[in-house]
């Protein structure tokens, strides 16, 4: 699987940042992105994978030393 963002114009033209290749016509899924909701929407893709590392007693106890400040 291979994600690209692109920019989707009102006219329906869609506009790729850079070029890529595929070898067969290939289906998409494509999430419309309201700029202003851009953000959250990485957020929410990155959520499971940074909880990974944000929830390992190794990064409580580097961060220990803010925590002591309050």
């Amino acid at each position: 699987m291979q994600s690209i963002q692109a920019i989707i114009e009102p006219n329906g033209h869609i506009r790729f940042p850079g070029k890529f290749r595929i070898k067969k016509p290939t289906k998409a899924i494509i999430t419309f992105l309201e700029e202003e909701n851009e953000l959250r929407f990485t957020e929410l893709v990155s959520e499971k994978s940074l909880a990974e590392d944000w929830n390992k007693s190794e990064e409580d106890e580097a961060w220990v030393h803010l925590q002591a400040a309050l």
